[in-house]
């Protein structure tokens, strides 16, 4: 999953105030969405970096796309955030990533800010994980690994191409765990005749790999593709499509890992609920695997998960269930430890006749959530398109008000403790 990004290294970038952070809505992906009411789609933020001598064409090309400017900051505001990678210029972000500007593991191409969705900073996190790996390798010098396997995840008859790729880190000193995400510079220079920045996705493997053999990293990217407003041409994102062509064999320059938002607690009878959209599917995948997979319990003694899971997805047909084979054999597994939950938006209907979304379904299932949710050993974690946020505070604020308890603030006191991660592009 493309992830909401920080920015990493901005020394590396243009340095002072120069350069400007606008955060974009609306923009239009592609000739289907635009013709389709998915408002998780409709309403994802874009971050996207530009020279001050450059600003005025920019918001004019922004409303030719349908955007609307929801806040402007300078460059210099956000840089050194937590190791990131600066923010692609005009290249919409996707997948993962860490509650920031946005990861590369949703569905876009951008990278996260070391803020929560809600703009509040996470020390939290960072003191609980100050020993976790962060940026061994930066933007200036990558490591260069090589392509093991590309599998493409969706089925026939499905939207899209989304892609499960992973990597040799052979020789490398790249240590990560659950929940980080890692940077893919692509190949080339962009539109500035510059090197292409580098765009951040969430893993989509445990810390041991595929392979459970501390070798290898994975991650789970869509093709971003829209129709260009003016043109009609179809457009498609530079990294993502690098990514998801890429050959066995082939190298690719990698950096991080990155992110301390989306970690896994350590406490082996914790209660987990995910709820994914998309690529955002990608940490939650590293999180079962780490959780159920036999060769994972295996590999980490220390760590043997007798807790709960319940992952609530949301994908808009039956053939972009990701992962759905290695889901439901999970599930069909440990039947009393895990709950697995679809939103298929394009098949199933919500209560009032519309199409089913991710927040249809946590409304279904509230009270019930709420329940969870209080529980001291709960962790609750979200990750996908910008947009579910909304529908998913509603449907929990309901449930809490039956309880004289107003959600917004018992949601700042699970935040504060380290309970509530969004990641959010």
């Amino acid at each position: 999953m493309y992830n909401q990004g920080a920015v990493e290294g901005a020394a590396n970038i243009e340095s002072g105030s120069r350069v400007f952070v606008y955060e974009v809505v609306g923009l239009r992906q592609n000739e289907e969405t635009d013709q389709t009411n998915y408002p998780i789609r409709n309403s994802g933020s874009v971050f996207i970096r530009v020279p001050y001598n450059r600003m005025n064409q920019e918001m004019r090309r922004i409303t030719r796309l349908g955007g609307k400017i929801v806040s402007i900051q300078p460059l210099s505001a956000i840089e050194q955030l937590n190791g990131r990678a600066s923010l692609a210029t005009g290249e919409i972000a996707n997948n993962k990533g860490n509650g920031k500007a946005t990861p590369a593991n949703a569905n876009a191409e951008e990278q996260p800010k070391n803020k929560d969705n809600k703009g509040n900073t996470m020390t939290q996190a960072k003191a609980k994980h100050a020993d976790v790996p962060v940026n061994t390798y930066r933007p200036n010098a990558p490591f260069i690994g090589k392509v093991i396997s590309n599998e493409p995840l969706v089925k026939e008859g499905g939207i899209g191409i989304v892609q499960h790729i992973k990597f040799d880190l052979t020789g490398s000193n790249l240590k990560y765990i659950e929940g980080q995400s890692i940077g893919i510079i692509p190949p080339g220079l962009d539109k500035n005749g510059k090197p292409e920045k580098l765009r951040l996705y969430s893993i989509a493997s445990t810390r041991h790999g595929d392979d459970v053999d501390d070798k290898t990293v994975s991650l789970c990217v869509r093709q971003l593709e829209y129709k260009h407003p003016e043109t009609g041409e179809t457009v498609y994102g530079v990294c993502s499509t690098h990514l998801c062509f890429l050959k066995p064999g082939e190298d690719v320059k990698i950096t991080g890992p990155v992110g301390k938002e989306m970690l896994l607690p350590d406490d082996p009878d914790a209660k987990v609920i995910m709820m994914a959209t998309g690529t955002g599917i990608a940490p939650m995948r590293a999180y079962l695997w780490r959780q159920f997979k036999d060769k994972e319990r295996a590999a980490n003694p220390e760590y043997q998960f007798n807790g709960f899971s319940w992952l609530i997805f949301g994908v808009p047909t039956s053939p972009n269930i990701l992962y759905k084979e290695e889901l439901e054999e999970i599930q069909q597994k440990y039947p009393d430890n895990f709950r697995l939950t679809y939103a298929i938006s394009r098949e199933q209907k919500n209560p009032q006749g519309g199409r089913m979304y991710i927040q249809d379904r946590v409304a279904e299932h509230a009270d019930e959530l709420w329940q969870l949710i209080k529980e001291e050993k709960t962790h609750t974690y979200i990750c996908g398109l910008r947009g579910m946020e909304d529908g998913i505070d509603a449907a929990l604020t309901a449930a809490a008000a039956k309880e004289g308890v107003t959600w917004s603030d018992y949601q700042k006191q699970i935040k504060k403790a380290g309970r509530w991660h969004v990641e959010t592009y």
